[in-house]
């Protein structure tokens, strides 16, 4: 699907120079001598490399469609997550760098939506928001500014977070998985 410059936003995926690109960062700019442009950042997806390039407002880019599927996490392994789709029972494997840090909120049976490129997984997207629990958390300080006063805590899947000073070790969190940042306690 064809797009103009000016509708390019972050995380689109788009093809170009026969790759696939994930936009970063992009930037509308009108210089006062001529035509208006978008600065665009991208990463490809493939060969983990980064483009700046600049297009013209009245060209058009190609916006890469892509399926999206439901599935549930069901195991790992050393190199790889298995995930199983609802509705077909079909499993399908990922590896582990393409989720990164986020594989650890993975817990069984948790709904995810995975993003297919021409029968390839491109992306694992996890609910905004996961519960977790604190394995261990450092003691709140007495006269600490109330404001902003976090601390570090580990969580029960070994991820480091901030939260308040109220949360103990045992006490179950919503992580928010876009940013990885305590939400509430539960």
């Amino acid at each position: 699907m064809k797009i103009n410059a000016g509708e390019i936003r972050v995380g689109m995926l788009l093809e170009y120079r026969n790759d696939l690109w994930q936009v970063l960062k992009t930037q509308h700019v009108k210089p006062g001598k001529g035509g208006a442009f978008a600065q665009v950042e991208m990463k490809s997806v493939n060969k983990n490399t980064k483009l700046n390039e600049r297009f013209r407002s009245n060209e058009t880019i190609e916006k890469a469609s892509l399926e999206e599927t439901n599935f549930t996490y069901s195991y790992e392994d050393q190199e790889k997550y298995y995930f199983m789709n609802p509705k077909t029972f079909e499993q399908t494997e990922i590896q582990k760098n393409l989720i990164g840090e986020k594989g650890k909120l993975l817990t069984e049976n948790l709904g995810v939506t995975i993003s297919f490129y021409n029968d390839n997984p491109i992306s694992v997207d996890l609910p905004n928001q996961v519960t977790s629990k604190i394995e261990t958390t450092d003691a709140a300080l007495k006269g600490q500014t109330v404001s902003s006063s976090y601390k570090p805590a580990i969580l029960e899947n070994g991820l480091s977070i901030q939260v308040p000073p109220f949360i103990e070790a045992g006490d179950s969190v919503v992580i928010d998985t876009r940013n990885m940042e305590y939400i509430k306690k539960i």
